[in-house]
Order: structure tokens, then sequence, then C-alpha cells
């Protein structure tokens, strides 16, 4: 606020008992210089528009009781000023008597300059002092104004700075608290039915109790910069500000996922209902499945197939009527959890369809290897071969029979392939047959 530094010290004392003419003329000027400099900074603290503002203010708490040591402190800065003043005008006086002063009024300045030749009402409550009054030098009563200058000044910045940051970003962030609040309400999220509904009355007690601490107690908001001995080194603490962001934040993003969920929701809704029927579908052709594998396959174990899920299709059924009355807070989690448990439905349902049908698809493979070893033999001539054609049709009465045995079929086919292989030794493997042999072994 430009209010100047600490006042100047007096540093003119003399080495000797008494001080020259010179000395006398230099140490008072000096003092003017110095006066004109302690006057310039009281008179910008007394203008600081933080001072004002503490003057105005309802303190309480820590803000209440420093401000009132600060106002006895500026107080005392003035009369301490008042007595400075004095001294400086007594020794011009006595300097401008003569020309060329006498032994005795060199004594008197000296005195005037050095010694403890100013009187002072107690500060008491300030420094502790029993006294009704003190006498002081001027390098104690300038040093003294000093300290007290820099604890009001201290006090004064501190509650201006947390005064200037807070309040205003308080009300920024209460106004988009307001916004959120108005869309909140807006696609159902009130407090008592969903959790960011709460959250948002909390914040909004938070954001009222703080703003009301921080007019009221600023310096308990003010964290003084470590190591720092400049009046108003730190800054305010915005820990509580900071909290309340942060959760508004988070209240913000749910409402915006809410409002996802508004505008896709017919969309999510139609994906979920195909989801469920694709598993539905699944399930009874794994049911179907299940009933042909016992009636063609034997000594099997054929796992059980669940019904449809029918707890899901309910919850698709509450999730429409969440969407018919625009209860989006409430049809927000729950197409979250509708979605993916119907993704694991199907996923489910397709893994007991392989399940079931696993079977099915062995004999198909014996099958085939059957076939493609009978051709393999009729390409090489030896289709009527005894041997071969009796083990072919005990192999193809097994895989081709209902119920089939799948242990006794798959022996079958082997002794087929044992009787092919032996029987094709003597011949020479040709181009044709290396594509049957890699893939049947």
């Amino acid at each position: 606020m430009g209010v100047p530094g600490p006042f100047p010290s007096f540093a003119g004392a003399p080495d000797g008992p008494v001080m020259g003419r010179e000395e006398v003329d230099r140490a008072l000027a000096k003092l003017a210089a110095e006066h004109e400099a302690i006057e310039s900074s009281l008179l910008a603290l007394q203008d600081h528009a933080g001072r004002r503002l503490l003057e105005g203010a309802e303190l309480t708490g820590v803000t209440k009781d420093r401000w009132s040591t600060t106002e006895q402190a500026i107080s005392l800065l003035w009369s301490y000023f008042d007595a400075y003043s004095e001294a400086l005008t007594r020794a011009r006086e006595l300097r401008s008597r003569h020309r060329w002063p006498t032994q005795d009024e060199l004594t008197e300045l000296t005195e005037l300059l050095c010694g403890t030749a100013i009187t002072l009402p107690s500060s008491a409550t300030l420094g502790g002092s029993p006294l009704l009054s003190e006498e002081l030098s001027l390098d104690r009563l300038v040093d003294r104004m000093n300290r007290w200058y820099a604890e009001a000044l201290g006090v004064i910045v501190s509650a201006d700075a947390v005064w200037s940051a807070l309040p205003a970003r308080i009300d920024m962030l209460s106004a988009e608290l307001h916004r959120t609040r108005s869309l909140a309400h807006s696609v159902g999220v009130r407090p008592g039915e969903h959790p960011s509904g709460d959250d948002l009355e909390q914040i909004t007690a938070e954001l009222t109790a703080l703003r009301a601490e921080v007019v009221s107690d600023p310096l308990a908001f003010w964290k003084p910069a470590r190591g720092s001995s400049a009046p108003g080194g730190g800054s305010p603490d915005t820990q509580r500000y900071d909290r309340s962001a942060r959760a508004l934040e988070d209240v913000r993003r749910e409402i915006e996922a809410v409002l996802d969920v508004r505008q896709d929701a017919e969309r999510r809704l139609m994906r979920l209902r195909d989801v469920l029927s694709r598993a539905d579908r699944t399930l009874a052709e794994a049911r179907q499945a299940r009933g042909e594998v016992l009636a063609k396959i034997a000594a099997s174990e054929v796992p059980a197939v669940s019904g449809p899920p029918t707890a899901l299709h309910e919850q698709l059924v509450a999730a429409a009527d969440y969407r018919r009355r625009s209860q989006w807070h409430r049809l927000s989690p729950l197409l979250e959890s509708l979605e993916q448990r119907a993704d694991d439905e199907l996923l489910r349902a397709r893994e007991s369809l392989t399940a079931v049908t696993a079977p099915l698809a062995v004999r198909a493979e014996l099958r085939g290897r059957l076939d493609a070893y009978k051709a393999k033999v009729a390409r090489h001539g030896m289709a009527e071969d005894p041997m071969l054609v009796e083990r072919y049709d005990v192999a193809r009465r097994m895989l081709w029979s209902a119920p089939c045995d799948l242990r006794v079929a798959e022996q079958a086919v082997l002794r087929y392939q044992q009787a092919a292989a032996e029987a094709l030794v003597p011949r020479q493997t040709g181009p044709a047959d290396e594509g049957i042999e890699g893939g049947t072994k």
C-alpha cells in the first residue's frame, strides 16, 4: 500500500563526552531527515486501507486480540513521535541562539541528542513496564518505534492480504456452487435423495461459515513465512477453501455424469436390451444343445445350463421406469451396474454353450479325421482292403450311432488310423498326402 519502511535509527553520538559544533550540526541535519521519514511512515500507516478496514470491522478471535494491542501501539507511536518532535525542536532552538554555541550549550545539546532526556508515558500494556513513565534516549526511542511500527504494519498488511484474497475467491466459488446446485436440482440430485445433493449442502454450509470467519478473524487464516522478519511476510492459508473447491469439483463431475446419462439413456437402454436378448438366445441354444448331447452322446458329463437372468430383466424394467420419470440420478448408477453385469451375463451364456456343445465338437472332429484317412486310403488304391474296410465300418458305426460313446469311438478311429498307416508304409508318400498327415498327427 505504499507504506515506507522502518524509521531510520539515529546514530549521531560522538566519541567524546561533549559534541562539537560541527558534530551537533550534522546530528541535527540527520534528525531532521529522520523526522520527515518517521512522519511519512506514520501517515502512510494511518491511511492504510487495511487499518481502516480493521477499525470498522467486528473482529473476533486472534485478530480481535492482536488489533487491540496494535491500536494501542499506533497511539503510542504518535505520542512517541510528538516527544521526538519536541526534542528536535528544543535542540534546534538551543542551537539557533548563537552561531558559535558556548560550552554549556554544547553540553546541553549533547544531553538532548545522546542522553536519556526524553520522558515518555509508560507502555505497560505493550512491554510489561510497571512504571508510570520512563526516560529514553533518541536511539532507544527510534528502536522501539521501529519495533512497534513493524508489528503494527505486519498485523495490518496480513489482515489486508487475507481480506483481499479469500473473500473474493469464496464469493466466486459460491457463485459456481449456486450454478451447480441449480443444475443438480434439474437432474433430480437433491439432499436426502442422492449423495451429491448432501455434499452440496455441506459445501454450502462450509463456505458460509468460512466467509464469516475470514471476515471477522482474518489473522486466523494467515501463514507467516518461515525465517522472514519483514512485516506481512507470509501468505493467506487457503486449505479450507481448497478442500471445498475440490469437493465441489467432484460433485460437478458427478452431475456431468448424470447429464451424460440423460443424453444417452435411450441408446444405452437399447444396447442393454440387445445384450440381454442375445444372452437369453444363447442360453436357450445351450439348453437345446444339452438335450441333443444327452440324447446323442453316451458316457459324457454335460454341465447344466442356468435359466435366463430374471433379476437383470427386472432391473432393466426399473431403469426404463427411471427414464420415463426423469430420475436421472437414480438411472445413472443403475445403468453403470447393468451394463457391466449384462456383458458378464452374455459372456457366461457363450461359455455355457461352448461347454455344453464340446462333446458334439469332439464327435465332429473324429468324424472328420476318419473320413480324411478313408480318402487317403482310396487315393492309394487300398479302399477295398478287407481289414481297413472292417475297421472303418466299426468306427463309422460308433460315430454315427446314438448314443455315441466318444471314448470307444476315439479308440476305433485310432485303430483305423494305425491300420491305414501300416498298410501305406511301403508306398511313397506323395505331396497330396502330406497335408492330411500333417493335419492328423
